[in-house]
């Protein structure tokens, strides 16, 4: 019984904060299936990481000395000292997705580079409030809409606050059917949103879809070297999809790679979100920039595809630009139910869909882009 009152006396009100952060994170997960996966585990580790001389990391143990906890330990070896987890798991975000709807109408690259607008919008934004340039470029790829870009490039920067970036990234991502609409409705009027387009489904050859991931993964490491970890590993799962001889390769990757690399990932983040490290404006600061990022990459998406209408006899609607996040397939899907809102009957979901699976290329191309800028300036 001392010991119990010994520990919760040990409890600082930072630490009470964090069990809060943990508990919504895992209601969020459960209640709200927002990226379960994920937030579940960052939760219940941000509730392990913040006990009173957890077991979960470093730690004075009487009679032993210094031990490391098995969170520290998974994070030292394969966060800290590696960029592993984030890399692999782009092996199974690849064997996903299907760049049928994207190869099938090529315009929508256009797209998925226009929603990228936000992430160098935020950086600018980050650096005025203060943040050196490796925290403020960390910060900025949260508008990326990709968690395992952010938490990548936040690694490789060395920025201070992986922790917090990867909570924003994801909770932003799970939260896009609540941003997106606000952010359009914002930008775009009734008529525009009503806008219907003729979808020409061209069929795409197998050679095709073979031969896509080999070229972009050429053309994007010419262009920018540093972007081949990223989108290397995001076309070679799609290879093990779309090559035919691989199928239960490509399951594996889809499913038990894939969610083992989301359950370490997550419960790893975690031991960045100790109080000390958490509890701050810092913070505060970081979950506001991410928000304004987001928000951003939207209505840049959706201001090119009004741009395009100046010059285009057949319109796009404009809704199509904000599906060109990362955040495949929840950005399509958002896009397409707010169209039968406004107009029951007006599908636009291939259209989107395409555009959104661009912007999954999009964001580790920028994610690669913004390493090489920062590392040359630093």
């Amino acid at each position: 019984m001392d010991f119990l009152l010994e520990g919760i006396l040990a409890v600082t009100p930072q630490e009470i904060v964090m069990y809060v952060v943990g508990g919504l994170l895992i209601w969020l997960a459960i209640v709200k299936e927002y990226e379960p996966s994920l937030l579940l585990p960052m939760g219940f580790g941000a509730i392990m990481v913040n006990l009173p001389m957890s077991g979960v990391i470093n730690q004075m143990m009487q009679g032993i000395g210094e031990t490391q906890g098995i969170i520290e330990w998974l994070f030292r070896t394969t966060i800290e000292a590696s960029e592993a987890l984030p890399v692999l798991l782009f092996i199974g975000i690849g064997a996903m997705i299907d760049f049928g709807p994207l190869l099938s109408q090529p315009v929508m690259f256009l797209f998925g580079a226009a929603a990228q607008f936000g992430i160098f919008f935020a950086i600018c934004l980050a650096t005025l409030l203060g943040f050196d340039l490796k925290d403020a470029a960390s910060i900025g790829i949260i508008g990326a809409a990709d968690g395992p870009t952010s938490i990548l490039v936040s690694q490789i920067l060395h920025s201070r606050y992986v922790g917090a970036i990867a909570v924003a990234a994801y909770s932003y991502m799970a939260l896009v059917p609540i941003i997106q609409p606000f952010a359009i409705r914002l930008v775009t009027t009734k008529k525009e949103r009503c806008i219907r387009m003729q979808y020409n489904s061209g069929s795409v050859t197998r050679k095709t879809r073979i031969l896509f991931p080999i070229i972009t993964t050429i053309i994007v490491g010419l262009i920018s070297p540093a972007s081949v970890a990223l989108v290397g590993f995001l076309m070679f799962g799609n290879l093990l999809r779309e090559c035919g001889v691989l199928n239960n390769l490509s399951n594996t990757a889809q499913n038990e790679l894939a969610n083992l690399i989301t359950l370490l990932l997550g419960i790893t983040i975690s031991f960045s979100m100790r109080a000390e490290e958490f509890v701050r404006v810092d913070t505060l600061m970081i979950l506001a920039i991410g928000l304004v990022a987001f928000v951003f990459d939207t209505i840049g998406g959706v201001m090119f595809a009004k741009f395009l209408n100046l010059f285009l006899k057949n319109k796009i609607n404009p809704m199509i630009g904000a599906a060109g996040i990362s955040a495949f397939p929840m950005s399509s899907r958002v896009v397409q139910k707010m169209a039968i809102k406004e107009q029951p009957g007006n599908i636009i979901l291939m259209h989107a869909a395409g555009a959104n699976v661009s912007g999954q290329i999009a964001s580790v191309i920028a994610g690669g882009l913004v390493i090489k800028l920062v590392t040359a300036v630093l």
